[in-house]
């Protein structure tokens, strides 16, 4: 069950209509914080975490998403002519064979958008990231899941602590022993009204799974909202399989959300050194 965790799903064929109309014609996950797509952000963190094959699971309309990541021969032959450093392009690069693109050609759900990946993934352990969580911390979310991962297996959860009115959002789980900043999972349900929920320990976008998850999915069984939910057939494995929930040491923005992107734009920027500067000056300004 151990093995490593080589292969991440991103789930990036969402439509993205709470941040409309930005998202009429650009994918969200190519709306930028600062100067980077969200989908390098998580690009950036599956790498540092060891990842080697990044399986994107699109939808129509979604191709920039594959291009970006592609060698722009023409930029880089016009920058260089210009005598202008390529390094800002050095993350955009992918090595030969790293993205994987398959489509999710309906919407529904995000245990379907996994179980699309299904035959990529094989009999490995997988992640699942979901770009719209941000997550910025150093060594990063999924960094610091791998490496509490390969002492326990199984399947394992980022988590945080919740409003008890938020928990209808989440996804909540029912907490077991805990070990530091590890807690076992005993359950897990899908969005729960606050008087149902078993704690307020909200499941974050990432995640790392073992390739069972696949055979729960097969069954394409409904749930909440009618779609296919990765939280049930998680569920499912409980039990069966060690299952842990990792509180991360890292700030999570909900950059699927229009405020949640504002304040990650702002508290980014806050900590690059070549900007800050300036965002303090006009923040400043609005204290004033």
């Amino acid at each position: 069950m151990r093995g490593r965790v080589r292969k991440a799903i991103f789930p990036v064929a969402g439509l993205g209509t709470r941040l409309l109309p930005a998202t009429k014609t650009m994918p969200k996950e190519m709306l930028t914080v600062v100067d980077r797509p969200l989908i390098q952000y998580a690009v950036d963190e599956a790498r540092e975490a060891g990842i080697e094959q990044l399986i994107f699971v699109t939808g129509r309309g979604k191709a920039a998403l594959v291009d970006y990541f592609d060698t722009a021969f023409e930029l880089e032959a016009t920058m260089e002519a210009a005598g202008k450093s390529l390094d800002a392009l050095a993350p955009t690069r992918a090595r030969f064979g790293e993205v994987v693109t398959v489509r999710q050609q309906r919407p529904l759900g995000l245990g379907h958008a996994v179980w699309c990946a299904r035959d990529i993934v094989g009999d490995e352990p997988f992640a699942v990231l979901l770009p719209d969580d941000l997550m910025s911390g150093t060594p990063g979310a999924l960094k610091q899941m791998v490496d509490a991962w390969e002492k326990v297996g199984g399947n394992m959860l980022a988590t945080e602590e919740v409003p008890a009115e938020k928990t209808r959002s989440y996804g909540i789980l029912t907490p077991g022993k805990v070990d530091g900043d590890l807690t076992e999972v005993l359950g897990l349900v899908e969005k729960p009204e606050p008087e149902d929920a078993p704690s307020r320990l909200a499941v974050m976008g990432r995640y790392i799974l073992q390739p069972e998850l696949m055979r729960v999915l097969d069954k394409g069984e409904r749930g909440a909202g009618g779609e296919i939910q990765l939280t049930d057939a998680m569920a499912q494995l409980i039990g069966t399989q060690p299952f842990h929930a990792l509180k991360v040491d890292a700030v999570r923005h909900d950059c699927g959300d229009k405020a949640g992107f504002v304040i990650a734009n702002i508290a980014l920027a806050l900590e690059r050194g070549d900007i800050a500067p300036k965002v303090r000056d006009f923040l400043a300004t609005l204290r004033a």
